[in-house]
């Protein structure tokens, strides 16, 4: 199937992408009201003329609200590019993306910016502010939203819950590497988003710390009754989601629960049984 369509360079006319027909699209979809996400028929590209590529092929899925949705693939096979689309960081090109029953596509930049305020960013850098403290950091996300009379109390309240009741007034370069990380999560939880977008949130964190923060972010986001997508190449953390859409070249390959994702990613020896790879 050839897409052709008006505009820039995804839709500039005499540009044609090809669009690998997508054996996800066809499955029976939730009723709108009850999804954060839905993707139909999704593409990009990079780039004009004879320097364009195509990124993202097809796309279509869908996220119903409450749901923490790992999205695993190769590096390079566009899930920041998805993700960063989900969260009006880019312009919808071509296909259809709605967040929260409010399309993207043609909006105008002022609508995609009241968009992403009612999104949580956590991202694998804590992009904290080094000069503010850890509850400073927690109350700019309260006065973008200009509630600046409750901000003390909502940022004490989320960073009690995360353990950093002892840690409120201490800036960026006296905490840990999990104690920033949980910081950037308290700021991405603090204003009870519908939507949270991860970012390779545990990368660069140890086995315990990753446990201890996708564990909070887990319970935290069930509390909220909100929808978590979080790309990640840490099998580490695959328990945690209700399904791991497997993204590969643009394209999505599978969209599966945990245990399945797994055993179809495990590698048994079979001169010795008890030899087990997992690879992804």
């Amino acid at each position: 199937m050839y897409l052709e369509g008006e505009g820039d360079a995804m839709t500039k006319p005499g540009n044609r992408f090809f669009a690998p027909e997508n054996p996800l699209s066809n499955s029976l979809a939730p009723i709108k009201d009850e999804l954060a996400v839905q993707i139909q028929h999704l593409n990009f590209a990079f780039g004009k003329g004879d320097l364009c590529k195509q990124v993202l092929f097809d796309i279509s899925l869908n996220l119903p609200k409450g749901q923490i949705v790992i999205l695993t693939g190769p590096s390079g096979s566009g899930k920041t590019t998805l993700i960063s689309l989900i969260g009006a960081l880019r312009t919808v090109r071509e296909g259809s993306l709605r967040v929260m029953g409010q399309e993207l596509a043609d909006m105008r930049n002022a609508d995609r910016v009241r968009v992403r305020q009612s999104i949580g960013f956590i991202f694998q850098s804590h992009n904290l502010f080094e000069s503010l403290t850890a509850r400073q950091n927690v109350e700019m996300a309260v006065e973008l939203l200009g509630r600046f009379k409750s901000k003390r109390d909502q940022a004490e309240v989320i960073l009690t819950q995360l353990g950093l009741a002892d840690r409120m007034d201490h800036k960026p370069q006296a905490l840990s590497g999990g104690q920033k990380q949980r910081v950037a999560i308290a700021r991405a939880l603090v204003n009870h988003p519908p939507l949270i977008l991860a970012d390779e949130p545990t990368a660069a964190l140890d086995k315990q710390t990753s446990r201890e923060v996708v564990t909070l972010m887990q319970t935290l986001t069930r509390e909220q009754n909100c929808t978590v997508l979080m790309v990640t190449h840490d099998n580490r953390i695959l328990d945690v989601a209700d399904r791991i859409i497997n993204l590969v070249d643009g394209q999505l390959e599978s969209d599966t629960n945990p245990d399945a994702f797994i055993n179809s990613h495990t590698y048994k020896n079979s001169k010795h049984d008890d030899a087990k790879m997992f690879i992804m």
